[in-house]
Order: C-alpha cells, then structure tokens, then sequence
C-alpha cells in the first residue's frame, strides 16, 4: 500500500472513530490498529464534555421534606465540605460511563436514600450504559452517609456515586 494511500485510509479511520463518539455519546475511544511487524497505529479520539458537579444542600427557600433525617450540611466540617469526595475511603465510584439511576422505574421507591442501612451486594443504584441496565451493588456493609448524583445524571468512569460508611 503506498504512503498516500495509508494517510487516507488512516484518516477516513479516525473520522469513522470521531463519528462514533459522537453517536454514542461517548467522550473518549482509543483504538490500536496493527499493520503488520512494527507497523502499527495508536488513535485516541476525545472530546471535552462540560462537567458540572452539584453538592446537593437544602435550599433556605423551599427545605427538603426529609431535611430532619439528613445531617444539615453546617454540621459537616469545613475540611470535609472541600474533600473530593472520590478520595473518601467509603466512596462508591462508577464502574462504568453511563446514565445514572436511583430508582429502578419513575414514580418508585429509591433504591437508597442518606441515612438508610444498605448491606454488601444491596443494588445501590443503576447505571444504563449503551441501553443495558447495569445493578450496581453494595461494595461493604454500612449507611449511606451521602448520595453524590442525581437520577438520570450521566457519570464517568471512576466518578463517585455515594458515600457508604
């Protein structure tokens, strides 16, 4: 195969990939395409995805219903307020890139809520990713210190779901 040739071969390759991230709604593929004995080519395709991160606190005006249950957030220490919540010992990260569910249909029961005793192996919450609904259990027994993601939010691989303690 001539130079030019591979170029443009490599070329319509990586806009099938960019096509592909855009259709699935992805935000990175990476792929290695092996030619032959030291030939090879090394694709990583990405797109930057605007990250918004919501600490979820009552607000003054209209105060949650279960706001008595839940510890106010001006009891949580300040230090603790500004921890990264991925790097709290009890965090539950995503195993996956997906959309987010706490229920498991609209209009159902939650499957945890702040304060509620979950044992290893509970479903904590679901996770769709490419039109399959994945259960994502329990890692440890304890109580659901925090819920860090809104139903129907879409998550990133690693990203921290809940605080199980």
């Amino acid at each position: 195969m001539s130079d030019k040739t591979s170029h443009d071969s490599d070329v319509s390759f990586i806009r099938a990939l960019a096509e592909l991230l855009n259709q699935n709604d992805l935000t990175e593929l990476q792929v290695k395409r092996d030619y032959g004995e030291n030939d090879s080519l090394n694709v990583r395709v990405s797109r930057a995805r605007e990250v918004v991160q919501q600490v979820a606190m009552p607000q003054q005006s209209h105060p949650a219903p279960m706001a008595a249950a839940a510890p106010s957030p001006a009891a949580v220490p300040a230090a603790a307020a500004n921890e990264d919540p991925a790097s709290h010992p009890g965090a539950v990260t995503s195993p996956m890139v997906g959309t987010a569910y706490l229920q498991a249909e609209p209009g159902s029961p939650a499957f945890v809520t702040p304060g509620a005793q979950v044992k290893e192996g509970d479903t904590v919450l679901i996770i769709e990713a490419m039109k399959t609904m994945n259960q994502i259990p329990a890692p440890r027994s304890g109580t659901v210190k925090r819920i860090l993601v809104e139903d129907g939010s879409p998550v990133e691989f690693g990203a921290p779901l809940m605080i199980i303690e």
